[in-house]
């Protein structure tokens, strides 16, 4: 439950701390071209003053010392006896080892996506961004900031319990209030003064550390290393010591091994943050587990297992100096709040310039020196808040769960990331498949096994966060990874659809291809599109130019048709616009040629839209055309929709729609092949879902003795085909002449032969009064499935 430290100084703190090469006030526009920075637009300040005037963080100053004086926490000065005393050496040591190969994977995994991106400033954030996209990275980031203020306060009420060890007569909140107003100060001055801050707290943590040596060297370690045996009785804690048990005593070690986002929450700050981060990050995890380890071994010697689970102070009173420890521990939790402080207001800044947050160019602003102060006194009145309640023992998990949700998410992006096997996932660092697999898992295990309820409650609250900022429809200045992997998965599952023996016809969906050589033609039929292409259809407009010298007009063409495709979108109708340039071919010669070209694709249309000319337009398909169209359309196994609106009703008033069935005399049996019928009803049922229409199945049967029989079939079609309330309308006399007869409908749908003919197709039309829709299956339809 700890974090990284803010680093924005000259302070140089090895051979690549200091100031940026650009001299101090250089003007950018006064470098040549070549020379210009081209860092990416989140680590530019938003202040007047050039970005060439901040100053920039190495290894040890910038990840190293904030992550390892994270690390070395409260924890391990007043728990780690406890830990020992209940778990024994052996219990212990594993206890120790697990949750540091949690947060090892972790930072092995975070080091390697970081040596393959340009991160930006918040860390963590960051990488889930340019990885997930702004929205998930926003839906962790938030409650991740949230928790990183509260954490603050945790660690101030830390403090001041070490400052009433040796001030018992001080009153809490005013030591409270008053080491948060001197961490405030350090952090509002600067990150660097923050820096050189935790230099003089690492020196006194040295400090303590020297004491317990000199300790040992002196005869502390007076017991046996058995003396707490291998493995512990588990008696529990002061002062009822009911018994606790191994998970437990882990819940309540493994924060002390967090806080290895230290450097990554400076990323923004850092010279070299690909090779700060991973070098620095675990070079502190490396020497704090030697620590812990060397402390475990020191008080197994050093204490019999009662007085280490009774006395949480056992570690001050062994000590050489016990001051010099309790400086430590005051120095541990004062350092982990000032890590707290900057690094809470580096991810609400980058939030900010994301537009993740409301007034996000007010909270991103920085100072001329780089300084994020609007989003650091903004942290400063959550904390002052927090503290003011006096007690966050019921949210301490809360904070605990939202840093283990964040290495969950680090290890599952590497994991995708080594899935996808993309050319762009080329990390300087490359580890093994199995180390973010037991990142991720260890993670899960760590919130379950700490708290089960709270980490069902932050999946839900990140849930809610996704959810509200997935309608926000934010736009991130990077790509992110979701592309590759929504193909990855499209690749995937079609290989295996191709292998599927048979048709898939559960799995049919409208999925149109609609010809046009003018943008109304689409404008047009608009509405009845979307009518029979939601929810989850698709349509793909193709223009089909033929003429040699309309380059201008093609150009012109794509851009209107690709601004149509778009506004699909918002219908629930996915969109996509191409276009097919044949010179010196007929419009159905182009049609031909793009129905053609599409046979390879995977995801291809499986109907053809056509409108039905008006007799006095020659542009497009005359009779001969329309039956070369439908053959080959039956050709590409793709189905035909003509469509012939009525020019003097239009759509109507979309409530009734017949579906004009032939008669089948003699043959009244339904079998899986119910004729040329599947398309036609799958189109009804799709009009009576978005029209909220109602249906009727017309047929007229020359023969009355047929007419039981006729029933009975409709009926059955009906019921199998489950066109939930459709009527059903027979009449005894010839088609032609119920054509007329049978009631008025706002559509009429009637299959389409091999032989059409728009003379007869136009007569339809006129006699029923209403906008018509002509059908032809491909084969691959069924409206029983």
């Amino acid at each position: 439950m700890s974090e990284p430290i803010a680093s924005e100084s000259s302070v140089s703190d090895d051979d690549e701390d200091g100031p940026d090469a650009t001299p101090h006030g250089e003007e950018v526009t006064s470098r040549a071209p070549e020379e210009i920075d081209l860092r990416r637009p989140e680590d530019f300040d938003t202040a007047d003053e050039a970005p060439a005037q901040r100053k920039k963080f190495g290894t040890f100053g910038g990840v190293f010392t904030p992550t390892l004086l994270t690390i070395l926490g409260v924890i391990m000065y007043l728990r780690e006896g406890w830990v020992i005393g209940n778990a024994g050496i052996g219990g212990g040591v594993l206890i120790i080892l697990l949750a540091f190969g949690i947060t090892t994977a972790t930072a092995l995994s975070m080091s390697s996506i970081t040596t393959n991106i340009r991160i930006g400033a918040g860390g963590a954030y960051a990488i889930i961004a340019q990885s997930l996209g702004l929205e998930i990275g926003g839906a962790l980031g938030i409650p991740r900031y949230l928790s990183q203020a509260l954490a603050v306060t945790l660690y101030v009420f830390g403090f001041r319990a070490g400052w009433l060890f040796v001030f018992p007569d001080h009153p809490a909140i005013l030591v409270d209030l008053a080491v948060f107003a001197v961490i405030v100060g350090i952090a509002y001055v600067s990150a660097g003064f923050a820096i050189k801050t935790q230099y003089v707290i690492m020196v006194v943590i040295a400090g303590s550390l020297l004491s317990i040596l000199l300790a040992a060297a002196t005869g502390s370690m007076q017991y046996p290393l058995e003396n707490v045996g291998l493995w512990g009785s588990f008696p529990g804690e002061p002062p009822d010591f009911r018994g606790t048990t191994f998970w437990v005593v882990f819940a309540v070690f493994f924060p002390a091994s967090t806080g290895i986002m230290a450097g990554a929450n400076m990323s923004g700050d850092l010279k070299d943050p690909r090779r700060s981060i991973p070098r620095g990050t675990l070079m502190a995890i490396g020497v704090s587990l030697v620590i812990y380890l060397l402390l475990a071994v020191w008080l197994a010697k050093s204490a019999t297992p009662e007085e280490l689970v009774s006395n949480y102070n056992i570690m001050i009173e062994l000590a050489f100096w016990g001051p010099a420890v309790v400086a430590g521990l005051l120095g541990a939790t004062f350092s982990s709040a000032l890590a707290s402080v900057v690094g809470a207001s580096r991810i609400l800044m980058a939030m900010g310039e994301h537009k993740v947050l409301p007034y996000g160019h007010w909270v991103s602003r920085r100072t001329a020196n780089g300084e994020p102060r609007n989003a650091l006194l903004i942290t400063a009145a959550i904390v002052v808040a927090a503290i003011m309640l006096r007690d966050l023992n019921a949210i301490a998990p809360l904070v605990t769960m939202f840093f283990l949700v964040t290495y969950a998410m680090l290890n599952g992006i590497l994991l995708v990331e080594q899935s996808l096997r993309l050319i762009s996932f080329r990390p300087a660092l490359r580890v093994s498949p199995l180390v973010p697999l037991l990142g991720l898992a260890g993670s899960v295990f760590a919130m379950f096994i700490i708290a089960p309820t709270l980490a069902l409650v932050s999946v839900g609250i990140m849930i809610a966060f996704y959810v509200l900022l997935l309608r926000r429809q934010l736009d991130a200045p990077f790509a992110d990874v979701r592309s590759g992997l929504f193909v990855s998965l499209a690749e995937w599952a079609s290989t295996k659809v191709a292998r599927l023996p048979g048709s898939q016809e559960r799995a049919w969906k409208p999925s149109l291809l609609i010809p046009v050589d003018n943008e109304g033609e689409v404008r047009g039929n608009y509405g009845f599109l979307t009518a029979i292409g939601r929810p989850n259809g698709a349509v793909k407009i193709m223009g089909v130019v033929d003429d040699d010298d309309a380059e201008s007009v093609d150009l012109s063409l794509q851009t209107t048709l690709e601004e149509l495709a778009r506004s699909f979108e918002h219908e629930g109708v996915h969109g996509t616009a191409t276009m097919v340039r044949v010179p010196g071919t007929s419009f159905s010669d182009g049609l031909i040629a793009g129905m053609q070209a599409l046979r390879g694709t995977f995801f291809r249309p499986n109907a053809l839209f056509l409108r039905l000319r008006q007799a006095a337009d020659a542009r497009q398909l005359d009779d001969a055309d329309l039956r070369r169209v439908v053959a080959e359309a039956q050709k590409q196994a793709m189905g035909t929709l003509l469509w012939a609106p009525n020019a003097v009703t239009a759509l109507g008033r979309r409530q009734r729609v017949n579906v004009w069935l032939r008669d089948r005399s003699p043959d009244w049996s339904i079998g899986w092949d119910i004729g040329n019928l599947d398309l036609m009803i799958l189109m009804a049922l799709k009009l009576q879902q978005n029209w909220d229409a109602e249906v009727r199945l017309v047929m007229a049967v020359e023969d009355p003795a047929s007419e039981e029989d006729a029933r009975a079939f409709l009926e059955d079609l009906v019921r199998l085909a489950r066109v939930h309330g459709a009527e059903i309308v027979l009449g005894t006399e010839r088609f032609a002449d119920f054509v007329t007869m049978a009631p008025q409908a706002d559509v009429s749908i009637f299959g389409l032969g091999e032989d059409p003919r728009a003379e007869d197709l136009h007569r339809l039309v006129n006699k029923t009064g209403s906008s018509c829709l002509f059908v032809r299956d491909s084969g691959n339809e069924s409206a029983l499935a």
